[in-house]
């Protein structure tokens, strides 16, 4: 893995904030510097309509439906809990890595006129006389 640390104090630490989103009792050391996610888990998720309601009349309302409600209501919590944590993460993550990409983008750049510098020295060397450049040895 890489290490960012040469990039300056700071530049890639996360919004505590954004952490705490992205972060739950199950996974609380969720790091978008190392994570990364499936193709299954970036796959857009289809849309699925909801099927009608069906209203059940109050004396069919036993113990066993209200048992069979509360039930299902966790059960949705979590499954809404989980995809907000999921698209947490995911939102972190690339947060991330642009900024990441802008780091190493700025570096190419630096790099690159570097190069240029390297370039304009080596062609005036390159471009002396044969006797002067015998001197420079």
């Amino acid at each position: 893995l890489t290490d960012y640390s040469f990039y300056g104090v700071g530049m890639f630490d996360m919004d505590p904030s954004d952490m705490a989103l992205s972060s739950n009792s199950n996974e609380p050391n969720f790091d978008p510097r190392r994570h990364s996610f499936s193709e299954e888990e970036l796959k857009p998720q289809p849309m699925i309509k909801k099927a009608r309601k069906v209203l059940v009349p109050d004396n069919l309302k036993d113990e066993k439906y209200w048992t069979r409600r509360y039930k299902n209501n966790e059960a949705a919590k979590r499954s809404r809990d989980a995809r907000r944590l999921k698209e947490n993460q995911i939102s972190v993550r690339a947060a991330f890595l642009e900024r990441e990409n802008a780091a190493l983008r700025q570096e190419v750049a630096e790099m690159r006129k570097e190069l240029g510098r390297c370039r304009s020295i080596l062609s005036k060397y390159e471009n002396r006389p044969a006797d002067q450049r015998g001197a420079l040895r």
